[in-house]
């Protein structure tokens, strides 16, 4: 497969080019991800107005992250989880929702593990959620929007995961000490360990 080119706002396309400079602000780095991305404008532009949809969505911050990170590791992307994972506890999220989301472990508070299970189904299943999932995503306090814009995350999620895939993006600097795979349980069938605050 032809290498990915990592693109500078001097590489880029010139229809990429002011948004790479967007992503630099905000990052203080252009990240690999969108160094990829740029190749295509209209993909890199894709991207980003999903995530800004998505940060502004109905779901909190930490909210926001747990449907990231719960895509990211249904896709197995390696990438895409140590940024998040970095991220996240550089904005605060308690390290030990961190950890639980990389391990693929339920999580302690069970409105969040609620979220967890129905991002999980919807990626797992490609939407095709049951609807005694929906219920049950419904009774731990979510709303008929807070599932859309669960959608919406995944969108935003699957477009940087696939691209990771293709490209075969390497870590960025920043996400040093977050490197992830997949825990090999997931893998060989057997049964992750259950988190005993459950």
């Amino acid at each position: 497969m032809a290498t990915f080119t990592l693109h500078t706002t001097e590489t880029a396309p010139v229809a990429s080019q002011a948004q790479l400079q967007k992503v630099r602000q905000i990052f203080g780095v252009v990240p690999n991800l969108q160094a990829h991305l740029a190749e295509s404008p209209e993909a890199l532009s894709g991207y980003l107005v999903l995530l800004e949809l998505f940060s502004r969505s109905s779901l909190s911050a930490v909210e926001q992250q747990v449907v990231s990170m719960a895509t990211n590791f249904q896709n197995n992307c390696s990438y895409s989880m140590a940024g998040h994972s970095a991220r996240a506890i550089q904005t605060g999220m308690d390290a030990s929702l961190v950890t639980a989301l990389r391990e693929g472990v339920p999580l302690a508070d069970r409105k969040l593990e609620a979220l967890r299970c129905f991002t999980n189904q919807v990626v797992r299943e490609r939407g095709r959620v049951h609807e005694t999932e929906v219920a049950a995503f419904r009774d731990a306090g979510y709303t008929r929007q807070n599932a859309l814009d669960v959608l919406l995350g995944v969108a935003a999620k699957i477009l940087g995961n696939y691209t990771n895939h293709v490209a075969r993006t390497q870590y960025d600097e920043f996400m040093h000490g977050y490197e992830w795979s997949k825990p090999h349980h997931f893998d060989s069938g057997t049964t992750p360990p259950v988190d005993s605050a459950m």
